[in-house]
């Protein structure tokens, strides 16, 4: 009955194309049949992918077995900048993958990656990454617990480890604000600090403290989030005689209460626990809502943020690879 099966499959066409309109739901399907640590509806797809305004349909490789989708490729690269006019035009993303479990080892994934590959040399891109591609990342990289064999893939088809973030979660049954940062927090204000929720007379200060201190992409999803009906009650903000100097929030990305971040401190100002005391005013203010968890996707899980979020009661969930391949 194996071999029966395996000469059927021998005979079978696989043919190649891109993205069509249509193709939506097989490929939610496929998604969620392959990546069951990390399905999708067709609404986070439409978001995430389709209304990306770096979405080319030329880059979504896809392959068929007659009219049944066996496999994608995802490549993409940046049309909109995410702040100023940078396009970072060497760089481009794999942002995701997959082959149909019945039709893996038959070198359709390696098809559709070289396609893809081909995709972003077109455009002139020199390096690709797996998977750190803002603004919509899925995942950080690839979780080798999760997804062994596409780890193997992904070495194969030449990429390489460059670091290795973290995602942590924290569970907020009995959660209640640790009587050590209370008296931080009273001391802090006694020198002048302040911490509140944020006012519309905070966001422009605020967004572009995000995008100038740590990454533009911090400042398009405060933005984008308020847009989208972010409370401002789930922002927070501190500030120094009047500068601001640090801030932290939940419910940004993709509008989800329980995700935390993001969150930064002025480097200058750090030493002085005001990311501790504004992560617990955030996280008292999460259970004050109801919610039961906070989670995030991404860390450095040896830096200093990892290190206070590990004393706050943050543990690993996963563990990701963000990798990357050098295109000749």
């Amino acid at each position: 009955m194996i071999r029966v099966c395996y000469k059927v499959r021998e005979r079978i066409m696989i043919q190649y194309r891109y993205y069509a309109p249509g193709d939506e739901a097989a490929i939610v399907q496929l998604w969620n049949d392959v990546l069951r640590r990390d399905p999708i509806n067709p609404e986070r797809f439409r978001n995430l992918v389709l209304l990306d305004g770096n979405f080319d349909p030329e880059g979504m490789r896809l392959a068929f077995a007659h009219d049944r989708l066996v496999g994608c490729v995802y490549a993409v690269r940046r049309l909109t900048p995410l702040s100023g006019t940078e396009l970072e035009p060497d760089n481009g993303w794999i942002p995701f993958f997959f082959v149909d479990k019945e039709f893996e080892r038959q070198g359709i994934g390696e098809a559709l990656m070289k396609q893809a590959f081909e995709f972003l040399k077109k455009h002139g891109r020199k390096h690709v990454f797996f998977a750190s591609y803002a603004p919509n990342y899925i995942l950080p990289g690839i979780d080798v617990e999760a997804y062994e064999s596409g780890w193997d893939f992904l070495q194969q088809m030449g990429f390489e480890k460059l670091y290795s973030p973290v995602a942590m979660d924290r569970d907020l049954v009995g959660y209640a604000l640790p009587d050590d940062v209370r008296q931080l927090k009273m001391e802090r204000e006694a020198e002048g600090y302040t911490f509140e929720t944020a006012k519309d007379s905070d966001l422009v200060e605020l967004i572009q403290f995000a995008n100038d201190a740590f990454n533009p992409d911090w400042g398009r999803v405060i933005r984008v989030g308020i847009l989208s009906g972010l409370p401002l009650e789930w922002i927070f903000v501190a500030r120094a005689q009047g500068k601001l100097v640090g801030f932290c929030l939940h419910g940004a990305y993709e509008g989800i209460p329980e995700r935390f971040g993001p969150f930064g401190v002025d480097e200058e100002q750090r030493g002085k626990s005001l990311g501790k005391i504004l992560l617990h005013i955030c996280l008292t203010s999460m259970r004050a809502q109801g919610l039961h968890g906070a989670w995030f996707l991404w860390t450095g899980e040896k830096s200093a943020a990892g290190h206070l979020y590990t004393k706050a009661g943050f543990t690993i969930t996963r563990r990701f690879h963000v990798c990357k391949k050098e295109l000749e």
